[in-house]
């Protein structure tokens, strides 16, 4: 298996710590707002690679985390809490706030048949683990404190730029910059560890006891930086080094670089061997956002009538390291092929020239082993499926067989549609009959007004080459 690796920025040979185990670290959501599609997507990605690894045998542990604390309105240290944010935004305490958007997140995964991770651990759950990491990270001389907030000294971290690629003199994106200005801050990036409840964070609604001094707090009263969540998550539940680490694109110059500097600076050791970054969802070729309206949730694509696995399927279409255009067009010509699956399995009678045996899907079975080995290309996986779905040189027992072995890829949900008996009436018979003599004398406007006839009692009329194919609407 071949994995782009956004580290060493080229196609690399998998291989795992230990044979046949995964470890997979997974940025998870930060839970004070409904997440928008582009933020699924995300989720999607991460669900491709958990189903595609275990597809190829591996036995992976999944952790994907939620955020309840930490994550300021920028990625970087500046602006308010998200999470008091939005607990202002609804007049709700933090934790309830977290509450309700992770079970607004949960039923969306559910209903785009994400597998469930083997962990999801939660930050606040975890302060202890965070406040020993920055601790450690003190020792060992690679972070201060100011009257502010422990720093991460960026000086000290060897090759902090490995997977950015910035260049500190030229202003980097700003991992540790402050709106409020810290004057014993030793240089602009360094980044947040702890907060103190001070300053700007003088208000914070979420803040614990550290060991952590600052003459304007007692018992080092604050809360944990963003990016030491993650190293201390993962740190806990797949251990100091880890296979995968995956997250957006836009987590590589801030959050990603940050828990690579802090985790290896901690540790000792390399943090992940892998990183994998999936590309952002656009909305008519623009950026998804809910300022311009469209930000848009999966219960809006509900509203609308689409199945949500018809999102699930325009994911699919397009590689997971490509930027995806979302429209409503292209969520409608998703939704027609879902439903094209879905009825292969439930009218194989409506199969053409494909109910007899010359070969089998094996040679298939490989072609698609081997797109998801390139770095997961399901786009070149969905069109391995169509080939064998329309190849007349396959019996429909073997397609089906196959087909429902690559949904535990796809995740579509095929395994639960069920063979559809159509029960056609005489009366509907003797239309079809009458539209098909209309047909043979050309008189197209009298097959037109049968054809209308028969939708109006909930048949569908389909015009092949060599069938007339009747379906239930």
């Amino acid at each position: 298996m071949k994995l782009y690796n956004a580290l060493t920025r080229k196609l690399e040979e998998f291989k795992p710590i230990k044979k046949g185990v995964v470890k997979l670290y997974h940025c998870g959501p930060t839970v004070y707002w409904t997440q928008h599609i582009g933020n699924l997507r995300g989720m999607f990605c991460a669900d491709l690679a958990v189903r595609t690894l275990e597809y190829l045998g591996y036995k992976v542990k999944h952790v994907r985390n939620y955020t309840d604390v930490g994550h300021l309105t920028s990625d970087e240290d500046a602006g308010e809490d998200k999470m008091e944010k939005g607990a202002r935004r609804e007049g709700l305490k933090t934790e309830e706030i977290a509450e309700k958007y992770i079970g607004i997140f949960e039923q969306d995964t559910r209903e785009l048949n994400m597998l469930e991770p083997t962990v999801k651990p939660k930050a606040t759950e975890h302060i202890k683990e965070m406040i020993n990491m920055a601790q450690i990270l003190i020792n060992k001389g690679y972070a201060y404190s100011t009257d502010l907030a422990v720093y991460f000294d960026i000086s000290k971290a060897k090759d902090y730029t490995k997977l950015s690629g910035q260049v500190l003199e030229k202003n980097i994106q700003g991992a540790g910059k402050s709106e409020v200005s810290d004057s014993q801050k030793k240089h602009p990036s360094d980044f947040a560890l702890w907060f103190f409840k001070a300053g700007a964070h003088k208000n914070a609604l979420q803040n614990w006891p550290s060991p952590f001094k600052s003459p304007l707090v007692k018992n080092g009263q604050g809360f944990p930086g963003w990016h030491i969540e993650c190293s201390a998550m993962s740190k806990k539940y797949l251990g100091d080094t880890i296979d995968i680490h995956m997250g957006g694109i836009e987590h590589i110059p801030v959050h990603h670089t940050n828990e690579i500097a802090q985790s290896e600076s901690a540790n000792g050791v390399k943090f992940a061997n892998y990183w994998l970054h999936n590309e952002h969802l656009l909305v008519d070729n623009k950026k998804m956002a809910k300022s311009e309206g469209t930000g848009y949730s999966l219960l809006e694509i509900k509203e609308k009538g689409f199945n949500p696995l018809s999102l699930r399927y325009l994911f699919l279409t397009a590689h997971y390291r490509s930027k995806l255009n979302f429209t409503w067009k292209s969520l409608e010509a998703s939704e027609n092929a879902l439903n094209k699956l879905y009825d292969f399995i439930r009218h194989p009678e409506l199969v053409e020239g494909s109910h007899y045996n010359v070969k089998t899907a094996k040679n298939y079975e490989k072609k698609f082993r081997d797109a998801l080995e390139n770095n997961f290309d399901t786009p070149k996986a969905l069109a391995i499926i169509w080939e064998m779905i329309k190849s007349k040189e396959i019996s429909y027992d073997s397609k089906k067989t196959t087909l429902l072995k690559f949904d535990k890829v796809l995740g579509l949900d095929l395994g639960k549609i069920k063979k559809e008996e159509i029960i056609i009436s005489d009366d509907i018979k003797k239309l079809i009959k009458q539209r098909e003599e209309a047909r043979k004398n050309k008189d197209w406007e009298k097959a037109d007004e049968l054809r209308k006839e028969i939708e109006a009692d909930g048949f569908i009329v389909e015009d092949t080459a060599k069938m007339i194919k009747i379906k239930k609407k």
